[in-house]
């Protein structure tokens, strides 16, 4: 009977998720936050997570997804012209859906084959990373200075990889944080005070790895990146086709496109996070 239970309880909980999902997943298609294969990829991601970890696990991720589409969304004709030289656009495709949630994924089917807290705060950290540079770059992208590159200080065109602003620093602050502080109010504490405590610390961590997380992607975007410019405008890009035709690669590794280093710096940011945990 109890193991009746436990299985009805299982598979009512994966429908919780797909159900759950599929609404968000359509509603960011409608709102053309997603492509059709961001939207499926959505949906098994949140199905999975939601199935196999908690709430808090399925809440945090959420909690990123919906404040990024809306800030994509936030004075979009003004960041347009930046955005031209991106890789991809703020539609988001499977691709960027599994750069930004795949490690977050994998860190859940581990707690759920081994569970430990460890892979909890590994995958806070992942997931403070990838909203601290998806706030950076949708709130930084509304600064009225010109960014600076990371390696050398000097003044970059805006929508340069590697360039930051105060502006996206200070919402890279707060994106970290703001997924803290979702981890940690949805997490299970035993009293108020216990929960005060832990909150504060979540959302120190949340700030920390994710600030830190989001420079190390600035960084890899002004380095190992692949870069090309276009023949016809002249425009350094991300993508190797521009104004209808081929562009030629300026530096970094072929491979390394931006999916790959949003997924690497949310690794490292979500390192961060585990060893930050250590000293709380």
């Amino acid at each position: 009977m109890v193991c009746f239970y436990k299985r009805r309880k299982a598979q009512l909980e994966w429908l919780i998720g797909l159900a759950g999902s599929s609404c968000i997943a359509a509603a960011a298609y409608w709102k053309k936050s997603l492509s059709l294969s961001g939207a499926l990829a959505a949906v098994v991601l949140g199905t999975a997570m939601y199935g196999l970890a908690s709430a808090a696990w399925f809440g945090t991720l959420i909690a990123f997804f919906v404040s990024s589409s809306m800030l994509s969304k936030l004075k979009a004709k003004r960041k347009e012209e930046a955005e031209q030289g991106y890789a991809k656009g703020s539609r988001r495709d499977w691709g960027q859906v599994a750069a930004n949630g795949g490690l977050g994924l994998l860190a859940c089917i581990a707690n759920a084959v081994w569970a430990s807290e460890l892979w909890w705060f590994l995958f806070l950290g992942v997931m403070a990373t990838v909203n601290s540079d998806t706030w950076a770059t949708e709130i930084g992208g509304l600064s009225k200075g010109e960014p600076r590159f990371i390696l050398t200080g000097k003044r970059v065109a805006p929508g340069t990889s590697g360039g930051i602003t105060k502006l996206g620093l200070a919402a890279s602050l707060l994106g970290g944080a703001f997924i803290g502080l979702v981890g940690g109010g949805l997490g299970e504490w035993g009293d108020a005070d216990q929960f005060a405590r832990g909150w504060m610390a979540y959302s120190l961590l949340g700030a920390a790895s994710g600030l830190l997380g989001a420079l190390i992607d600035s960084v890899l975007g002004a380095t190992a990146q692949v870069m090309y410019r276009c023949e016809h405008c002249g425009k350094t890009v991300e993508k190797p086709v521009h104004c209808g035709q081929k562009a030629r690669q300026i530096r970094g590794l072929r491979f390394m496109s931006n999916d790959a280093v949003n997924a690497l710096s949310s690794l490292v940011g979500g390192f961060i996070c585990l060893g930050f945990s250590f000293l709380l």
